[in-house]
């Protein structure tokens, strides 16, 4: 069995994005045949498509892909002497098809009755979280499978360990936390998603406080607070949980659309 065969399996059970690289057409002399493939993610490749200086461009393309949370195909030519210098001096199509949209990655800040009613939503919906809190025993004794419990004494440098277009969920017992995590958050510029929990009045005292830490208007505009769908009402922990995981879903359904802006 091809070795991106098995990789993709294991692949698809991680739900790690991946491009898959098909040699679709040949003429003349070619590192290898039409129906070559190679299977490329952020950090490895599996099988080849035959070396050289083609197999380095179409690493370079699929990793673009990947970067860019592309999803559709694309097809590039390669005149492999006059492109790419190779010997072999024959030209190929090569087809590249992401087969594994990239999961929204969530930063969860607070384990209190709010962040684990959502952690529990989270847990079910097609992303990655990571649940940080300094509190050990504000853990549940079992974390939901594709949740990563962080203890953290410093959650500000979990804010900076986040990709960029990272979601993030500010909900944490301390008001002072909450302000030092959302100017880290903000003075980022690359946000995904940024929720904090709190009431209008909560998020005008932010504001004042943010901008007196020199962060514009436009930046601050960024938070979500409060947070959460406003159609949908009530204070009980699960009730919030529900309004803000909807979000969530709201905002990675349409940046995944075509046409959007990620």
């Amino acid at each position: 069995m091809d070795e991106w065969i098995e990789a993709l399996a294991a692949l698809r059970r991680r739900g790690e994005p991946c491009v898959l690289v098909t040699l679709v057409d040949e003429l003349g002399s070619t590192p290898r045949n039409r129906g070559s493939k190679m299977l490329v993610t952020a950090e490895q490749a599996f099988d080849t498509i035959g070396g050289g200086q083609l197999e380095f461009q179409a690493l370079a393309i699929a990793r673009e892909m990947l970067q860019q949370g592309a999803s559709g195909l694309r097809l590039e030519r390669f005149p492999l002497a006059a492109r790419l210098g190779q010997c072999c001096g024959g030209a190929t199509s090569v087809l590249f098809e992401p087969l594994i949209a990239p999961r929204p990655q969530i930063a969860l800040f607070g384990a209190g009755h709010v962040g684990r009613a959502l952690v529990n939503i989270l847990a079910t919906l097609p992303c990655r979280v990571r649940w940080i809190d300094g509190r050990a025993e504000q853990f549940p004794a079992q974390i939901p499978a594709g949740v990563s419990r962080i203890l953290s004494e410093d959650p500000l440098d979990e804010v900076d360990a986040m990709p960029a277009g990272g979601y993030f969920i500010v909900m944490t017992h301390d008001h002072a936390l909450d302000l030092a995590l959302a100017e880290r958050i903000l003075r980022r510029g690359d946000a995904g998603y940024f929720g904090l929990i709190g009431s209008l009045a909560k998020r005008k005292r932010f504001e004042y406080k943010l901008g007196q830490r020199g962060l514009g208007e436009a930046a601050i505009a960024a938070m979500r607070c409060p947070l959460g769908l406003a159609d949908v009402k009530g204070k009980l922990p699960a009730e919030i949980a529900v309004a803000v995981a909807g979000e969530i879903v709201a905002c990675y359904g349409h940046k995944s659309r075509p046409g959007s802006d990620v």
